[in-house]
């Protein structure tokens, strides 16, 4: 099925051959009609899967349809994050093309208030919204949102894990009860199930469901003593050629000390987190799309609404703690067709949730030792994490002993030990 079946506004078809869409996604067949519809619709997709063009091409149909002279909002879609508020507004844009003349705005913290005040005053038909600062907006009388007609909660078991469901029930009470509500999660946690209830009347359901990552990405996991992590790092790197690595830590904290670890290292890196400013931010996502930083280190925050196709490599160097989480961050590498890695370093305190991860996937995670790289070794020399000073380097004790427990790992008694963890 091609694009040209869907009965899209003639300007539509026109913006997506121009951005070269030929194929709709899973997703895309199965939303687009119950949008078109004017049906309530909740979604379970992972991010990278194109629901973002699955709910904007609908809704700039039904604007395009139904143009109205009125400076109030009539979509309004809400984001986790601001990344994710960006690359929506991208492909609002890209989709919209140069042959309407739809407004549409980002509102989110982290930047100053003046020139979304003056996108408000101007009036905007599509808002793309983080649900903090909306509503900063709403209580100076800066937005009005009595107009909206369709709205869409993107990423929304994100939003509930980032502590915004009180803000989301807040914004929703100041929209009209007749509306189209859109409602997008990876997965359905029984408070927001509970929300979703009370928000969307009558919804198609659809579900995509939880999948493996896609065949286009080779996946591993590397066992490492937790002292020698920032080395076995360092060496995964050095065997990389890409200038495209995108680096997962489990804290800001951690990002920025890796992030650090790396640039006296010789390699150019970013840091994105919650705690650097938005400007600080799109200059960092900035510069490693450009590829003038080939290495970022994130923490989760990067995981959803991230596209960029150009990512080789994806490495956790810490374990996430759910396997939703896994495949939502190693899908940052192999998008577009393109082939990717992503290696895992995990400590023996990190098994059990290796074997969460696997029984969600429904298969083993390959098991790997880098040839070359010294397991033994001391760790002078080596900046150990905070972390890794407290637990005395995890398999093989102080931070100054050599590391036998590595040549445990490579034996066939630690082969029988993981094969008991993952039996449980």
């Amino acid at each position: 099925m091609s694009f040209s079946q869907f009965p899209l506004h003639e300007s539509l078809h026109d913006a997506i051959a121009a951005a070269g869409f030929q194929t709709p996604t899973p997703i895309q067949l199965a939303a687009i009609p119950v949008a078109l519809s004017g049906r309530d619709l909740l979604g379970t997709a992972q991010t990278g899967t194109g629901k973002t063009a699955a709910f904007a091409l609908p809704l700039l149909h039904h604007l395009l349809l139904h143009p109205r002279q009125t400076r109030q909002t009539r979509v309004l879609v809400l984001t986790p994050t601001r990344e994710l508020a960006d690359q929506v507004q991208a492909s609002i844009q890209q989709l919209a093309g140069n042959n309407t003349a739809l407004r549409s705005a980002t509102i989110y913290g982290g930047v100053g208030m003046a020139a979304q005040e003056r996108a408000l005053r101007n009036g905007t038909e599509i808002l793309v919204a983080c649900p903090g600062r909306l509503l900063d907006h709403a209580s100076r009388g800066n937005v009005d949102l009595r107009g909206v007609e369709c709205l869409v909660l993107d990423e929304a078991d994100r939003m509930l894990d980032m502590g915004f469901l009180p803000s989301m029930r807040r914004i929703i009470a100041l929209l009209p009860r007749e509306r189209q509500t859109m409602l997008f999660s990876a997965t359905f946690p029984p408070e927001l199930n509970r929300f979703a209830a009370q928000a969307l009347r009558d919804p198609e359901r659809i579900t995509m469901g939880m999948s493996a990552p896609p065949e286009t990405i080779a996946h591993a996991v590397y066992p490492v003593p937790s002292a020698l992590k920032t080395a076995l790092l360092t060496a995964l790197l050095k065997g990389i050629t890409s200038d495209s690595v995108l680096i997962f830590t489990r804290t800001k904290h951690r990002a920025d000390r890796v992030a650090s670890h790396l640039s006296r290292a010789g390699y150019r890196a970013g840091v994105l987190h919650s705690n650097r400013t938005q400007v600080e931010r799109s200059r960092a996502l900035a510069n490693f799309r450009a590829g003038t930083v080939p290495y970022l280190v994130a923490t989760d925050i990067a995981a959803r609404g991230l596209d960029i196709s150009t990512i080789s490599h994806v490495i956790n160097f810490d374990i996430p703690d759910t396997a939703d989480a896994y495949i939502h961050r190693i899908g940052r590498t192999g998008r577009a067709l393109h082939t990717g890695e992503a290696f895992t370093l995990v400590t023996r305190e990190d098994f059990e949730i290796v074997q969460t991860i696997e029984k969600a996937l429904g298969e083993r995670l390959p098991t790997q030792l880098l040839p070359g790289f010294d397991y033994q070794q001391t760790t002078a020399g080596h900046e150990p994490m905070p972390e890794e000073s407290r637990n005395g380097g995890g398999y093989g004790g102080g931070n100054r002993r050599p590391h036998a427990g590595m040549a445990y790992l490579a034996s066939p008694a630690y082969q029988e030990a993981l094969a008991a963890v993952r039996r449980g």
